[in-house]
């Protein structure tokens, strides 16, 4: 069984960076630090897709600091990346400041033709708000059946999840993937996200592995 498609909640960056005695914002510096990390080892083992949850639609009721701080990292890796990873964002986009809008416009269109793993990163994004908007679009369009549904998704385009990853601590979804979470194995772990690293990378595809898979036969 191979692990095509894994999704991460990156939960603990706030709470690392106080445990580390600094100021709640810089821990998304180190957050993006382990995020990389962690994607372009599972690139390095052929995992075709990476869905990270970076930004939630409930995250906008936080404190414009911490708020300044998380897209600061967004436009950081937006304006500086160049591997070959190809990059893709879903949410909504719109709804965020222009200079965010343009690093995630020019980060999408460098990347186009790269042929490594897709990195689609969940920004200002609900899980319920996206499967509302794909009921409306399949219902205008007179077809409402599963494939018009699944094709009006952010996601649309991307392998089937497999796996959702959560750190932190906390075992729930968060309105994160939740129609694409049907069936996806989920896994759990208690460090924070800015500790996460290669072998963390390794152990998540070793777990995939040993998991036998139904789907409700």
């Amino acid at each position: 069984m191979t692990l095509k498609h894994v999704a991460f909640i990156m939960d603990g960056n706030g709470r690392w960076a106080v445990a580390h005695g600094m100021p709640r914002e810089e821990g998304y510096k180190h957050g993006l630090e382990a995020l990389m990390c962690v994607v372009n080892r599972l690139n390095a083992r052929g995992v075709e897709a990476v869905s990270a949850f970076a930004f939630s639609v409930e995250n906008n009721a936080r404190s414009a600091i911490e708020k300044a701080a998380i897209f600061e990292q967004v436009k950081k890796f937006n304006r500086s990346y160049f591997g070959n990873l190809r990059v893709l964002y879903m949410g909504d986009i719109d709804a965020l400041d222009d200079d965010v809008v343009d690093s995630i416009e020019d980060i999408e269109r460098r990347t186009c033709k790269n042929n490594g793993t897709v990195l689609n990163i969940a920004l200002n994004y609900g899980a319920q708000t996206d499967i509302v908007h794909a009921a409306k679009v399949a219902y205008d369009k007179g077809v409402f059946d599963e494939a018009a549904f699944e094709g009006a998704l952010a996601t649309a385009g991307l392998p089937k999840l497999d796996m959702i990853v959560r750190t932190g601590g906390e075992k729930r979804l968060s309105n994160f993937m939740l129609y694409e979470a049907a069936y996806a194995e989920l896994m759990f772990y208690d460090k924070l996200w800015p500790d996460m690293t290669e072998s963390d990378a390794d152990d998540v595809i070793k777990e995939f592995e040993r998991r036998v898979r139904k789907f409700g036969k």
